[in-house]
Order: C-alpha cells, then structure tokens, then sequence
C-alpha cells in the first residue's frame, strides 16, 4: 500500500505542476475558497480552535471528477483571509483506502478532535464505512488515532451508505450525529453517544424518510449537522431522491433543515417540515460551527454531487465554497447574512439615490464589474415586474437576471443566457411585495443573492463572457423607486 508520505507529496506535487494554469483561469475567485487543483466538494472539520477558524475542504488533487478523497487545511484570523496549512488527512490507512470522507472537528482537552468516515470498498465495488478520529494538538499537524475505527460499521438494518459525523458535547456526554440509510432505501440520520469520543452507542433515529411525520424524503440522508439556535434545536440534512414540488426541491439533491426539539435520551426530534436553506442551483453539504463570538457560522460547497460539466476543467479544478454565513432563527425559520468582517474587502464605493424606472431598464453610471457587492432597497409602487441584470454584455444578450413579481410574491433567479455550460430557473415566495431589499456578491464564477435581510439566499455558477460587466435596473408595467443603490468593489 502506498504509505501516507508518497500521498501527500503526490497531492502536493499536483499543486506545483498545475498552479500556472489554475491561477490563469479568469473563473477564478477573488474572495471564496476554491482547490488548488481538482475537485472541492463538502466543508469539513470546521472548528474554532486556538483563536483560528479552521476549516478543512474535502479534495481530489488528481482530476476534475470525484475519485480518491483527501482533506485540505486552511486556517484564518476573521473568515476572509485564509491561510493554507496543507494536506489535512490522506487517505492512507485500510480503513480510509476509498478516501477520507466528511466529517467534523471539536476541541476537547486542549486539543483539535477531528471524526471522519473512512471510505472502503472491495473488489468487486462493495462499500464498507468506518467513523474514525483523528486528534492535532497545534491546530497544524494531524495524527489518527490508533485504534480506529471509532464505530467500526453500519447499524443492523441499515446499508454501508453510513458516514458524515458531526460531533458536538451536551452536559457531560458526547454526541454524533450521521447520515444513513436502511435497508430498505430511506434515509435517516441517527444519534450516537459517548462518554470519551472513543466508545460510541446508538441512542436512536433522529428523523428519516417516512418517520417523523415526514413524507417520503428520498434514499439516503447525508452531512447532518445539529445544533442550538435560541432555544430550539435545529437539523441540517441533505435527503437524496426527493422528487421536486413547484418551486421547491429542484436540485440533484437537496441542503435544508428541520427545527424542534432533540430528546437526547431516545434520539428522535420532534420538528416541523423541511426548509431549504438556499434557493439557487448550488449549495449543497453545509457545515456550522459556532465562534468564538457564540455564532453560529455555515459554509456550503457551491456545487452539486454528479454535476461535474464546468468549463474551469480546462485549468484543472472544479467548484468551490460559499462565503460564510451567521445564522438566526426567526419565527422558526433561519435567516443568513454575511459576517461583518465582509466589509474589509470593500473599496471604491458607488452610491445612487431615489432612482425611479418606469417600464425602462437603465444603466448606473459606475455600476459596472464582476468582482463586487451590491446593495439595493426599493419600493416597488405600481411596478408589475421590478428587477435586475447581472454580468450583461454590451449588446444584452448575455445577463444572468432577478427579477420579482410584487402580485405572486415571487422572487425568481434564470440564468438561461448567463453564458457557458449552465442554464436554468430557481424561485421562491417572500413575505413581502411593496419593497425589497438584495445584497449581491459577484466573484468572477460565482453570485450569491441574500434577499430581505436573509430571509431567502441564492447561491449559483455563471460562466460569462470576460466582457460582461454591466449592470442594468428595470421595471416592467408601472414604476419601482430604487431608494438606495450602494456598490463597493472587492
């Protein structure tokens, strides 16, 4: 078996030989986390520890495709400049020879506990999952415990499809939280227990496909994440194979939550319905973990699993993260907004005010990149159709668009002539028609749109012409007043 020292420098290897070209890409992002080379999927092992944010991304360094996993490791004072550590986890051991698979981090006794699922499979294609641990007392350098397995495999009753922990401490006892799926293809996430990270029990079934007063909720449910907001408990889950209603649940596969209350001593919660957290086209196996100023912060991976066609392949990697989001619950519904050390990155501000479009759409002197954030608040007063057009070309065929019908209360997303490889609408209903309020971040690839004060997020890929920078405002059928249009560049 080829031993952990050839892994790593053969991952690091991959970097040197294709940094030319990865960083020649204009789809590059200026302010996200994207690979150094190959694929990025799920955030991983996200922890503040010893006054760092922490957050490891799960990594193939060797194609554009899934395949052999790692973890990557990066660190940060304030979640907007990160520091590259390095390899975080190869996948070098029997029980981690398909890769090292999501997981989470804690800090127990001083020191940086990482659990993870070790990907196994025989050969005739047969999946074995293990939960391991992994421990790091400088926040830099990572060895595995050796006894792993910590749960050395599925629960009866259920397939090999069993992995993602998430850890996190309730009183005295440790908990663990992980995506599963029983023999007969529902999902389910369950809860374990410990008393010293290394000896787990299954208490229970938190919720499922099926159960919980649920309806049928897909195949599988990955990457649970739960934990406090206020004083209620909230489920993070991604349920495979549910099957799409109107405007809701039209991705591959599905990132959403549940909120209740968690009983810790049979495992099941109590909860309402599932939520999406975001309403755009990527956004899939989100991560919390709360700071050192008790937030809860959320990244996402902005890509979608089976959804590879890109045209960053030509420079060797593929996807990326999210910004990172706090997280409030409202009414029993989660709101998202960008922490406040976002605004280091602001430069040259544009300000417009009182601007009124009557069946029109206009440019704004100054309004105009693909690297920005943008701020609007208007009132819509008698407008049928008020919007915008993002990253459009000079002659209008190209624009990714948002635009808000005041009559239905929808809020729609289309990004049909957004330029190479992606296509497609995303919408949702807001609670309010006669004003709007939307703060757009533009990263070269990437637009995340947080609507009304995060009541509702967008976060999707476009791959528009390197020309394509105007910015055009419009109403259709009636007047919309844009009261405050601020722009910074990033």
């Amino acid at each position: 078996m080829i031993n952990n020292k050839d892994l790593i420098e053969n991952a690091l290897e991959e970097i040197k030989k294709n940094s030319s070209l990865v960083n020649s890409d204009y789809y590059r992002p200026r302010f996200h986390i994207a690979p150094r080379v190959g694929l990025i999927n799920d955030p991983n092992g996200f922890v503040f520890y010893k006054d760092y944010y922490h957050l490891f991304y799960q990594w193939h360094p060797f194609d554009t495709k899934h395949g052999l996993k790692y973890w990557y490791h990066l660190r940060s004072k304030d979640l907007i400049c990160w520091e590259e550590v390095g390899v975080g986890l190869a996948p070098e051991r029997w029980y981690e020879s398909h890769g090292c698979y999501s997981g989470s981090a804690i800090e127990h006794d001083g020191e940086m506990v990482i659990f993870y699922t070790g990907n196994v499979k025989d050969k005739e294609g047969n999946r074995e999952s293990y939960q391991c641990m992994a421990f790091s007392k400088d926040g830099i350098n990572v060895e595995k415990y050796e006894d792993n397995p910590v749960i050395g495999g599925q629960p009866e009753g259920y397939t090999a499809h069993f992995r993602d922990p998430k850890v996190w401490k309730q009183g005295e006892s440790w908990y663990m939280v992980l995506g599963a799926q029983t023999e007969s293809l529902e999902g389910r996430v369950l809860l374990y227990r410990s008393e010293n990270l290394k000896a787990w029990n299954l208490v229970g079934v938190v919720s499922g496909s099926n159960i919980n007063k649920n309806s049928d909720m897909g195949y599988m449910w990955e990457c649970p994440d739960l934990f406090s907001l206020g004083d209620k408990d909230v489920l993070i889950t991604c349920p495979q194979g549910m099957e799409s209603q109107g405007t809701l649940y039209n991705n591959r596969y599905q990132a959403g939550y549940f909120v209740g209350s968690l009983n810790y001593e049979t495992g099941a919660m109590n909860h309402g319905g599932f939520t999406e957290i975001d309403r755009g086209f990527e956004f899939y196996a989100p991560q919390t973990c709360k700071d050192n100023l008790d937030r809860r912060v959320i990244y996402g991976w902005m890509g979608m699993p089976e959804e590879e066609e890109q045209p960053t392949k030509e420079y060797h990697w593929l996807h990326m993260l999210t910004l990172p989001r706090i997280l409030e619950l409202k009414d029993n519904k989660i709101h998202q907004r960008v922490p406040e050390e976002l605004k280091k990155l602001r430069k040259n501000s544009v300000l417009a005010t009182n601007v009124k479009i009557k069946d029109d759409d206009k440019n704004l002197e100054g309004f105009y990149g693909d690297v920005y954030e943008l701020c609007i608040e208007l009132d819509i007063e008698d407008a049928e159709e008020v919007g915008l057009k993002l990253r459009c070309s000079e002659d209008g065929a190209e624009y990714t668009m948002l635009r808000f019908l005041p009559k239905e209360k929808l809020f729609t997303i289309d990004r049909s002539n957004s330029g190479k490889a992606l296509s497609g609408e995303r919408s949702c209903k807001l609670k309010e028609n006669k004003s709007l309020k939307l703060q757009i971040f533009s990263d070269r690839s990437s637009l995340e749109i947080f609507i009304n004060q995060g009541e509702e997020v967008f976060s999707l890929r476009v791959f528009p012409s390197l020309e394509s920078k105007n910015i055009k405002f419009f109403s259709k059928g009636g007047t919309a007043k844009f009261n405050n249009i601020k722009f910074w560049e990033y």
